[in-house]
């Protein structure tokens, strides 16, 4: 039994099945990613999106679908699906639609009267290069493919429309053709296994509408060029894969390339390993350097993500090696940025914290990625940064609390802001969790100062670790049993929000066991839902359920009692602790959880977040890597 399945009667039912998206990457910053119809819902969506070092290295949408129809007695089926300017939909290739299955492949299968044909897409490892393999699975009549290519050549967050700049020019190669759109493009490949008919009909197909990007408040009518179509005969049984690829392939390879591709994949066969195969697709290795994506579509790599994400991606890896190159890339920026560069400018306060969070948890569950004591300058460094202030950004308070307030620039992850540069939950002053991270921080250098035998630094460091766990404790808690989500002079906000568990759940922390008892009591009873941990409880009069409307309302929302749960990671271990054995129980339902919501928004990972309000719909990017992070530490924690 399929572990991923869906009724193969609703596929043909939009509905149930237009906003499912597929996603596939080549760990190397390419990807592939439609609805599961194969009807482009987003701008982002493409069957070969690459990024261009020639063009400044931005991700561009070079094809952006390729629709097939199957030729029998002169009559085509169109087995595509595309939305025009008013819904409209045509081909309606969809009511062909039979089954779709997501291991080892993204397969497609349609039937159209006795033809029956199977559509198969997978990404080459490291390359910019999209295979789909065509197998004839049934037919009683001589029946002729013909597929036709929809260019994009454009970067992901814009559009294109109608222009008289298109070149029009294409050259045959073997088994295909190539096409370059534009001055300052690479070429784009197309080829078959086999030969092939190329007729060239160069058009326009005008409006072409992306609903997800209706519904979201942007442009989303875009102009697409199709220079004409290819063409061959294919017989019950047979199988042809073709290739569109930034450069030119050995057609004679193409299907021994495309079974040795499927081999290396991960088998989709438990939410785990669909977790572990989400986690691998974060990795994003250009030239010499290896990053982590923060998420897809439009989520580039972020230093607070990677911190936080990092440790849990690692822990079911059979390749670990690549996440400490991961994490040993990101560290000359973070000396670039936050050491060399004393301004701080457009940078948050809290990323350097999160480095010593990412340190601990990396010694935990994968201590051979590190070796903490070679960080120990970078680490005594950081604390002198946050010690000696940096102007107009942050200073240490004489009770030893890190202040921050920037007008305008948001400190701590609760970072919305709306197109006018309001921010939405500013938090200026002493942020919870920015001062526990900062008591861990202290702390965690303090460790590794004894192993080395330091004793200038320990003999310096001991009372200001001392004089901000008391200060943490004078300042935060609350008569409620509870901490103060951020206090500013004599302003001390009391809204429930899931910031204190983090202050709860790092390595050292100077609450005891009955306050985080209390802390993660409240989480559970006003925070806590299937889907994460809302950002607000929603007794509050701020809070807002669902993300709804354009950039701005949804920007209003996001932090306002939207669940994350990547926040879950920080639960179970609170939980742990607090409950011991008895809490896994719980924590176990959380993950049995997530087995319904891995065939709902994208599908085989985790989104960014979801509505705090039942159902939960899940909002904004379709995978994000410290949610899946958090997941599969929740399976490790279960596990021990």
């Amino acid at each position: 039994m399929k572990y991923i399945q869906f009724d193969n009667a609703k596929l043909p039912n939009l509905e149930y099945s237009l906003f499912k998206e597929i996603l596939r990457t080549n760990r190397a910053g390419a990807y592939m990613s439609t609805s599961l119809t194969g009807c482009n819902t987003r701008k982002y969506h493409g069957l070969l999106v690459c990024p261009l070092p020639q063009l400044g290295g931005d991700s561009y949408v070079m094809l952006s679908s390729l629709q097939c129809s199957v030729v029998q007695h002169d009559k085509t089926f169109n087995l595509g699906l595309q939305e025009y300017k008013d819904e409209y939909f045509e081909p309606k290739g969809h009511k062909y639609m039979v089954d779709y299955t997501a291991d080892p492949t993204t397969k497609l299968t349609h039937r159209v009267g006795g033809v029956v044909l199977s559509q198969e897409f997978i990404l080459a490892e490291n390359e910019n290069q999209v295979l789909i393999k065509y197998t004839l699975e049934d037919a009683h009549s001589d029946t002729l493919l013909r597929l036709k290519p929809f260019l994009a050549f454009r970067e992901i967050h814009q559009l294109t429309h109608e222009n008289m700049d298109v070149n029009t020019h294409y050259d045959e190669v073997t088994n295909g053709a190539k096409f370059c759109l534009y001055k300052g493009f690479p070429d784009l490949y197309i080829q078959a296994n086999k030969k092939v008919d190329y007729i060239a009909m160069p058009d326009w197909y005008r409006n072409v509408e992306y609903i997800k990007e209706r519904y979201r408040g942007y442009d989303f009518l875009e102009d697409l060029y199709v220079p004409g179509y290819f063409e061959f005969p294919i017989k019950k049984g047979e199988s042809v894969v073709i290739s569109a690829s930034l450069n030119e392939v050995a057609t004679n390879t193409l299907k021994s390339k495309f079974s040795r591709e499927v081999s290396r994949r991960t088998p989709k066969t438990s939410l785990q390993n669909l977790l572990v195969n989400a986690a691998q697709q974060f990795v994003e290795r250009r030239s010499d350097s290896v990053m982590l994506k923060a998420g897809y579509h439009w989520k580039n790599p972020q230093m607070r993500d990677m911190f936080i994400a990092l440790p849990g991606l690692a822990i079911y890896q059979d390749d670990k090696k690549v996440y400490g190159e991961i994490f040993n890339t990101a560290l000359p920026n973070l000396r670039r940025l936050y050491i060399e560069q004393t301004a701080m400018n457009n940078t948050s306060i809290d990323v350097p914290l999160w480095f010593f969070y990412c340190l601990n948890e990396l010694e935990r569950w994968e201590p051979k990625l590190i070796k903490v004591a070679q960080h120990y300058d970078l680490m005594k460094s950081l604390l002198y940064l946050y010690w000696n202030g940096v102007p107009g950004k942050m200073h240490k308070m004489d009770n030893g609390l890190i202040y921050a307030r920037a007008e305008g620039q948001p400190q701590t992850w609760m970072n919305a802001k709306t197109r006018n540069g309001w921010l939405v939950t500013p938090r200026y002053g002493c942020a919870v969790e920015v001062n526990a991270l900062w008591y861990n921080a202290i702390a965690t250098t303090l460790e590794v100062a004894k192993k080395q035998k330091d004793k200038d630094f320990i003999d310096e460091w001991t009372p200001r670790l001392d004089l901000v766990g008391t200060s943490f404790l004078q300042t935060f808690c609350n008569n409620q049993a509870y901490l103060y989500d951020y206090v500013d002079g004599d302003h001390k906000s009391g809204s429930v929000r899931p910031n204190m568990l983090i202050a709860a759940g790092l390595k050292f922390s100077p609450l005891t066991r009955e306050q985080k008892k209390n802390i993660l009591d409240i989480c559970t009873r006003e925070l806590l839902t299937p889907r994460g941990l809302r950002s607000l409880s929603p007794k509050d009069e701020k809070y807002l359920g669902a993300i709804e409307g354009n950039e701005d309302q949804r920007a209003l929302a996001i932090h306002q009692g939207t669940a994350y749960p990547w926040l879950l990671g920080f639960y179970a271990d609170v939980m742990i602790e607090v409950h011991r054995n008895s809490g896994i129980a719980q924590l176990r339902r959380i993950v049995d959880d997530f087995n319904s919501e891995i065939t709902n928004h994208c599908i085989g990972t985790i989104s960014e977040r979801y509505n705090g309000n039942p159902s939960h719909q899940g909002k904004g990017a379709i995978s994000m890597a410290w949610n899946v992070a958090a997941l599969l530490k929740l399976m490790k924690i279960i596990e021990g």
